[in-house]
């Protein structure tokens, strides 16, 4: 989820479309709260890491 998060980040920075760039922020962040969560021993969804 962070991974596809960044490249929609670059794709939306590079072609200059701006739905992108907000999905891809909110990828990051929403990947970044799971991965926290994980790592605290919360698995959300069965999984400890959302790459």
């Amino acid at each position: 989820m962070i991974v596809l998060g960044i490249i929609l980040l670059l794709a939306g920075f590079l072609l200059k479309i701006s739905i992108l760039w907000t999905i891809g922020i909110i990828l990051v962040v929403v990947g970044l709260i799971l991965t926290v969560l994980g790592s605290m021993g919360r698995a959300v969804g069965g999984r400890r890491t959302y790459y």
